[in-house]
C-alpha cells in the first residue's frame, strides 16, 4: 500500500527571524492599514497562535535558513515588536499553491480556542476585544461557544467555517443528535445557520434536549416534518455506508491516478490522445487532480 505525504512536520519548532526569508514584498504603507494594526496588536497581547509556515531553504549553506510560505505580515508584527524568534511549522513541500490548498483561515473553534487559551494566560476579555478590534460581547460568545457541545462534534468541525449561531442551534440537541448533524453538513458541506436549522426541524423528539420546545417553521405542516426525519435518517445510513467504503475506494483511485499518470508521461500515448482524444485528456487530468486534491484533504482531517 502507498503512504500518503505529510504536508507538514509533527512538531513545531523556534527559528530565528534572521534567519526566515520572505518570499514576497510588503506593500508601501502596511504599518498603517487596519489589518496590520489589528495582527500587530493580537500578537503583543495574545501571541503567535497559527505559527509561521516555512519550508528549509537547501541552498543556505553551513546555517540552515528557511523559506516563509505563509504568515508575512506576523513576522513583520514580530519583528517590529523587537522579537528574535517565531514559533514555526515546517512544511514538506515549497509549492505556494498546494500549501495554500492545505491551509484554512482561523475557524470558529479555532478562534475559541485561541480566546480560552489567552484568558487562561491570564489575558482579560476586554483586552483581547482591544486587540482583536471587535466588540467584548463576541469575546464571552466566543468563550462560552463549546458548551454542551459534544466533543466528537467538535472534532468534526473544528476546522470548518462554522457561524457562532450553527453551535447555539447544536446546543438544542442531544449529543448523539450533534455528531449525526454534524455529519449531516459535512456530508452536503454546507455549515450555514439555515441549514442547521433545517436539521434541528427534521430531527426526531427524542433527539433533542427539550422536545415540547422544538422549532416549527411557518408553512411546515406535521407531514412535512415527518417526511424531513425520514429523509435525514435514509441520507444519515448513505453517509455510514459510503464512510465505510471511503479508504478502499479512495486507495482505488490513487492507485490508478498513479497507473495514468505514468502512462500519460510517455509522450506517444500523451501526443496521441491530445490529437484524436483532446476533451477526454482534460477531463481525465481534471480527475486526477481532484483525486490528489480529495486525497490532500484526507490527510489533513
Amino acid at each position: 500500500m502507498t503512504s500518503i505525504t505529510k504536508g507538514f512536520l509533527d512538531d513545531t519548532i523556534q527559528i530565528p527571524l534572521d534567519r526566515i526569508a520572505p518570499t514576497r514584498p510588503l506593500s508601501q504603507g502596511l504599518h498603517r492599514t487596519r489589518k496590520y494594526r489589528t495582527i500587530l496588536a493580537s500578537v503583543k497581547d495574545v501571541g503567535i497562535i497559527e505559527p509561521l509556515a516555512i519550508f528549509p531553504d537547501s541552498g543556505s549553506g553551513k546555517q540552515k535558513n528557511y523559506i516563509l510560505l505563509d504568515g508575512h505580515l506576523r513576522l513583520e508584527a514580530l519583528k517590529q515588536l523587537g522579537e528574535t524568534e517565531a514559533i514555526c511549522l515546517v512544511s514538506t513541500d515549497d509549492e505556494s499553491f498546494t500549501y495554500n490548498r492545505r491551509v484554512n483561515r482561523l475557524s470558529a473553534v479555532q478562534e475559541h480556542n485561541m480566546i480560552v487559551k489567552a484568558i487562561e494566560r491570564g489575558v482579560s476579555q476586554e483586552r483581547i476585544a482591544e486587540a482583536l478590534d471587535v466588540d467584548v460581547k463576541r469575546i464571552r460568545e466566543r468563550q462560552n461557544m463549546l458548551r454542551n457541545i459534544a466533543p466528537e462534534a467538535v472534532e468534526l468541525l473544528k476546522e470548518k467555517m462554522v457561524g457562532v449561531q450553527v453551535f447555539g442551534i447544536l446546543r438544542k440537541m442531544k449529543p448523539m443528535a450533534q455528531i449525526e448533524a454534524c455529519e449531516m453538513m459535512m456530508s452536503a458541506n454546507r455549515y450555514t445557520v439555515t441549514y442547521a436549522k433545517v436539521l434541528l426541524a427534521a430531527m426526531h423528539p427524542d433527539k433533542l434536549v427539550k422536545p415540547e420546545k422544538k422549532t416549527i417553521f411557518k408553512g411546515v405542516s406535521p407531514e412535512d416534518i415527518a417526511r424531513m426525519e425520514r429523509e435525514m435518517e435514509r441520507l444519515q445510513q448513505e453517509y455510514r455506508n459510503v464512510e465505510d467504503t471511503l479508504g478502499d475506494t479512495m486507495f482505488t483511485l490513487v492507485v490508478a491516478k498513479g497507473y495514468l499518470s505514468k502512462l500519460l508521461k510517455n509522450e506517444t500515448i500523451a501526443d496521441y490522445l491530445d490529437r484524436h482524444h483532446g476533451s477526454m485528456l482534460g477531463e481525465l487530468r481534471s480527475v486526477m487532480d481532484a483525486v490528489g486534491a480529495d486525497t490532500r484533504d484526507l490527510e489533513r482531517e
